[in-house]
C-alpha cells in the first residue's frame, strides 16, 4: 500500500522546496520518482547517503524508487556548487565507477522481481549516446530560452569564475533525462538537494512545454555541520561508503564524534528511528550528555545500515580497545588488517625487529624512538605507572622489550598517560 510520505520528510527536517499538487500525487497512486548520482567515483560517500535516505522512505510508503546514474552528465560535470570547471571522465573510469554505485545501492533498495514498487537502475548515457548535438538542440533546445537558464542560481555563481558552454548545457540535459523518463517510464517525479531545484524545475518546465504528463518535484536542505563546516569531510578526506576507502571502524568512529548538535540533527536525518522516540532520545542525552548516547545511538544505526551488525560488533570493541578498559586478550585476537583498522591516525614508530631476539631495555626504546623526550623522563612516567604495553600496565621501570610483546609477530602498542598511543613497527 501506498501513501504520502512528504510529513513524514518535514517532521525529520528533510524538505525544503516541493512542487504544488506533489503531496496529492503520492496520496493518489503507486508513484515513480528518481534522484541522480553522480558517477565521478567508484564508491558513493556519506554526502551520497541523502539521496539514498530519501529513495528508501519512498519505498518503504510503497512508491517506486528510480536512481539515475548520471553515466552521460559524469562526462560533462555539473556546475552547481562548484567553482571550477570538473575533470571529465573517460569510458573506462566511468563504467567501473557506475558499477561500484550499483553494487552498494543494491544494500539500501529492494530490487527484487517480484515487488511491484521495485527498485530500479537507469543510466542517462543509453538514451543520450545516441542522440545527436543537432537532432537535441532542434528538439529540445528551442523550448527553453537563455534568459531562462541564467536566471539559475548554479549558472549565476559560476559566471564570476567562467562558465563553459559544456557546464551551461548540464542543465537543458538534466531537464531532458526527466522528460525521457516521464515519457518512456511514467516517471513523475524528481528529488534531490536543494542546489538542484534550478536543474530539476527546468525538467518539469521542458515536460510542460513538451505537452508531457504531469511532473512533481521536491528538495532537502543542504547538509552543513552546526558549525557551518561541511558535512562529510575529515582531514584525511571523504568518508566512503566502500570499506576499502573507510573501514567501519573509521565510519563508526566518524558518527560517534559528531557534536551535541549535529547529532540531534543527524539522527533524525539518517535513521530510520521515529521521531517520538529521537524526541525521548535528545532528552536523556541533554539530561547527561557527556554519556555520549545520542552518538552511540546514531552511529550504531547507520554503521548496520551501511556495514553489517558485525562490523558494528568489532567497531565497538575496537573502540573499547583504545578508550575502554578491554584488556590485552581482545588486542591480540585481532587480526593484522583490523589491528591496522584500529590504529589508523596513531603515531607510528619504526624499530629494528632483530634487536628484540635478545631484548631491549624499555627505557632505551622509549627514548631512541621519541616516545618520551629522553630516558629520565621515560623513566619518570614509568615509576609512576604511566606506561602500558598492549594494555599492560608496566610495573617499575626494568623491563626488557622482547618477541613476546609482538601483536601478529611486527606490532606493539605503547600507551603514554591516558590518552597518548604509540603503534611501533618492527621491521
Amino acid at each position: 500500500m501506498f501513501h504520502n510520505f512528504i510529513p513524514e520528510l518535514q517532521k525529520r527536517g528533510l524538505l525544503q522546496d516541493i512542487i504544488p499538487g506533489t503531496e496529492e500525487q503520492l496520496a493518489k497512486e503507486m508513484t515513480s520518482g528518481y534522484v541522480g548520482f553522480d558517477p565521478t567515483a567508484d564508491s558513493l560517500h556519506i554526502g551520497s547517503m541523502l539521496p539514498i535516505i530519501l529513495l528508501m522512505h519512498m519505498q518503504k510508503s510503497g512508491h517506486k524508487p528510480y536512481a539515475l546514474i548520471g553515466g552521460a552528465t559524469g562526462m560533462i560535470g555539473d556546475p552547481t556548487g562548484k567553482s571550477a570547471e570538473r575533470n571529465l571522465l573517460d569510458d573506462e573510469t566511468l563504467q567501473r565507477n557506475i558499477a561500484g554505485i550499483r553494487k552498494q545501492l543494491e544494500k539500501f533498495l529492494d530490487f527484487d522481481d517480484s515487488k511491484p514498487n521495485k527498485a530500479e537502475l537507469v543510466n542517462n548515457h543509453d538514451w543520450l549516446k545516441d542522440y545527436t548535438f543537432l537532432d537535441f538542440i532542434r528538439d529540445i533546445g528551442k523550448h527553453l530560452t537563455v534568459n531562462y537558464m541564467l536566471a539559475k542560481d548554479s549558472v549565476q555563481k559560476r559566471l564570476e569564475y567562467g562558465l563553459s558552454f559544456t557546464e551551461f548545457s548540464y542543465q537543458l540535459i538534466q531537464g531532458y533525462d526527466f522528460y525521457y523518463l516521464n515519457k518512456e517510464r511514467n516517471i513523475k517525479l524528481q528529488f534531490g538537494g536543494a542546489d538542484q531545484w534550478g536543474n530539476i524545475v527546468t525538467g518539469t518546465e521542458l515536460i510542460r512545454r513538451k505537452g508531457g504528463s504531469d511532473a512533481f518535484a521536491f528538495t532537502c536542505p543542504l547538509l552543513k555541520k552546526a558549525d557551518g563546516g561541511k558535512f562529510g569531510k575529515t582531514e584525511s578526506g571523504n568518508i566512503w561508503l566502500d570499506r576499502e576507502k573507510t573501514s567501519p571502524y573509521q565510519f563508526y568512529q566518524y558518527w560517534l564524534n559528531v557534536t551535541d548538535a549535529d547529532a540531534k540533527n543527524l539522527i533524525s536525518i539518517f535513521t530510520f528511528i521515529p521521531v517520538e522516540e529521537i524526541a525521548e532520545l535528545v532528552k536523556a542525552h541533554d539530561e547527561a550528555p557527556h554519556l555520549r548516547n545520542l552518538q552511540k545511538r546514531l552511529a550504531e544505526e547507520i554503521t548496520t545500515m551501511v556495514h553489517s551488525k558485525e562490523d558494528l560488533d568489532f567497531a565497538q570493541q575496537a573502540s573499547n580497545i583504545l578508550f575502554g578498559k578491554d584488556t590485552t586478550d581482545a588486542l591480540a585476537a585481532l587480526n593484522e588488517k583490523q589491528l591496522l583498522e584500529v590504529m589508523e591516525g596513531v603515531p607510528q614508530v619504526t624499530f629494528k625487529k632483530d634487536n628484540l631476539k635478545e631484548g631491549v631495555d624499555l627505557i632505551q626504546f622509549l627514548a631512541d624512538t621519541g616516545i618520551f623526550s629522553s630516558k629520565g623522563e621515560a623513566r619518570k612516567m614509568l615509576q609512576q605507572g604511566g606506561v602500558s604495553i598492549n594494555k599492560s600496565k608496566v610495573s617499575g621501570a626494568e623491563l626488557s622489550l622482547n618477541e613476546a610483546h609482538l601483536l601478529n609477530e611486527r606490532y606493539t602498542l605503547i600507551q603514554k598517560g591516558k590518552k597518548d598511543y604509540y603503534l611501533a613497527v618492527f621491521e
